[in-house]
């Protein structure tokens, strides 16, 4: 059974809500998944992880991470710890009337984990709040498809 840690940094909740329906659904197709919101996260969190990453981040304010996950993005940033043996994968959540900082917090995440050697696994989803499709059931959707390319 593969591990899986859904790292969740939200303002609102609505990253966790969805946090919640992928790991409802990854459970469903085989996975043990585990929410983990990112204030209780630290680095070794991300280096001590039995199989891939998740992150579930929306985006606040001018494209900026959310409170919760400030903390670990400073130490992640600060600390530029070698992620080499980590995989992850990334659900980001948006509102494309702010184009430019569309899905920023997802991004920023994505792109600083990649700077420190960890490897994404497919492509990052991301969720614009205006497309009248429920952010949790289109990153389930999601999510499937990205648990099953685990085995690629």
């Amino acid at each position: 059974m593969t591990d899986i840690t859904i790292l969740v940094a939200t303002m609102s909740g609505t990253a966790e809500m969805v946090a919640d329906e992928i790991a409802g659904r990854l459970e469903d197709a085989g996975a043990q998944a585990r929410i983990l919101r990112m204030e209780k996260a630290d680095i070794g969190t991300l280096k001590d992880a039995e199989g891939p990453l998740l992150i579930c981040s929306s985006t606040y304010g001018t494209g900026d991470v959310p409170d919760n996950g400030a903390a670990l993005y400073g130490a992640l940033e600060a600390g530029r710890p070698d992620l080499s043996g980590v995989r992850y994968g990334v659900v980001a959540l948006g509102d494309s009337v702010y184009p430019q900082t569309f899905c920023f917090g997802g991004r920023k995440f994505d792109a600083l984990l990649s700077s420190l050697g960890a490897r994404r696994i497919g492509e990052r989803f991301e969720h614009d709040s205006r497309s009248g499709v429920y952010p949790e059931d289109a990153a389930a959707d999601w999510a499937e498809q990205w648990f099953a390319s685990l085995d690629d």
